[in-house]
């Protein structure tokens, strides 16, 4: 499992976990505190359609984590991605090192 230990009211509380067809933070995968979610497309392609930080996360990186777990994931799965959610398309688009898993 991937930990990037985050700050909330001042403690380090907590990891990103895998969820189904997610990388979420949080106890609940239902109701997560951030979360960034994905479907596999007929050509093989992770698809990342959504991103998401609460309020009491956001200011702490935390959307860029959440890119960076799905981009290593796909690297382990040898597959691309397609990212349609607005904030990681931007995120992959600006980021050389998330080149090599962007797809055409």
């Amino acid at each position: 499992m991937f930990s990037y230990t985050i700050l909330k009211g001042g403690k380090a509380v907590t990891s990103i976990k895998k969820g189904e067809n997610k990388f979420f933070v949080g106890e609940d995968e239902q109701n997560p505190a951030a979360e960034i979610t994905f479907e596999l497309s007929e050509e093989d392609h992770l698809v990342v359609d959504h991103t998401f930080v609460s309020d009491e996360l956001r200011g702490q990186g935390m959307a860029g984590k959440l890119v960076e777990r799905v981009v290593n994931h796909a690297r382990d799965e040898r597959k691309k991605i397609v990212p349609v959610c607005s904030y990681a398309k931007e995120k992959m688009e600006k980021t050389s090192e998330y080149q090599d898993v962007l797809a055409d």
